[in-house]
């Protein structure tokens, strides 16, 4: 991907002190075109000092707290004026994703929302109403997103096609993930069209966290989650999703299975490069998702 036509583009990367912040700022250390600001909204004011991971210069971030984030977007105008030069990314927790986003259509900030959970229905709707340019997606990986979005296609021309069949879905992440995958959510709509389960909700999406059954792949009470090496504890991404026939002879599973965080940081660095693209041409579409990324073959 050609970063340099679209001009460089800062990074204000908002959850510098969790582990995809960090990682994300490595990126955008290392990627041509995208630069990071040294500064970024926390729950709580200090600094914090990062690096591309490779022996590269390291940066200063200064964290503003959320009792201090008006200042911020004053400072935020103030260095950034022109359109496209910044756009934030947002990788805290579900309880701030309303909130932040909030501010950030109240100062027309320009974001990525890589945080799942909260209420998505407000987040929308506020961000929509305030024509804030914004990518909002529930991952960031392109492969996956390729996946689900040919998922909701075949749902949308094939329902029912597995009426009959029973829906199971178990993902396993990181003790520190809060919230019900966003993309266990996402792709299981899809499947419960096609099995015409028009009862299953969220709620019945297994969530393994603990790491003993990480590590024997969910054991004997949440079976079909794939066994989690040691060294991915802090940071995976297993999910499966099962159709499983009435007479039980016939089963399909989808599965996909991610170490690391590395592939979802890049992903959000090309959201953040596409969303800048978008305000430079002054697109009249302002709110994305993944897909809108993937199909631009900005990946």
């Amino acid at each position: 991907m050609d970063e340099s036509a679209a001009g460089s583009v800062a990074v204000m990367m908002n959850g510098l002190r969790g582990a995809m912040g960090r990682e994300i700022a490595a990126v955008c250390l290392k990627r041509p075109g995208v630069t990071l600001a040294p500064f970024a909204l926390e729950k709580e004011g200090g600094e914090v000092v990062v690096d591309d991971g490779c022996g590269g210069p390291a940066v200063t971030v200064r964290l503003y707290g959320t009792e201090a984030r008006d200042e911020l977007a004053e400072r935020v105008k103030a260095e950034y004026p022109q359109s496209g030069s910044l756009v934030c990314i947002d990788f805290t927790h579900p309880s701030a994703v309303n909130g932040n986003a909030e501010w950030y259509a109240a100062h027309k900030l320009p974001f990525v929302m890589g945080t799942t959970g909260g209420d998505r229905e407000a987040l929308m709707k506020c961000t929509r109403a305030s024509g804030t340019y914004a990518v909002i997606a529930p991952n960031m990986a392109k492969q996956i997103v390729a996946l689900q979005a040919a998922l909701e296609q075949m749902a949308r021309d094939f329902p029912g096609s597995f009426d009959g069949y029973s829906l199971s879905v178990v993902e396993s992440h990181q003790t520190s993930k809060a919230d019900t995958s966003g993309t266990a959510k996402a792709i299981s709509a899809s499947l419960a069209r096609l099995s015409g389960e028009s009862d299953f909700t969220p709620e019945r999406i297994v969530r393994v966290r603990e790491p003993a059954e990480q590590l024997a792949g969910g054991g004997p009470s949440h079976t079909g989650v794939s066994p989690v090496p040691e060294a991915a504890l802090s940071g995976h991404a297993f999910h499966t999703y099962s159709l499983v026939s009435g007479d039980k002879a016939v089963e399909f599973q989808f599965r996909h299975n991610v170490l690391g965080r590395s592939t979802y940081a890049e992903g959000t660095v090309d959201a953040v490069v596409f969303l800048a693209r978008q305000m430079v041409a002054k697109a009249e579409k302002r709110v994305y998702d993944m897909v809108d990324v993937l199909r631009a073959g900005a990946m």
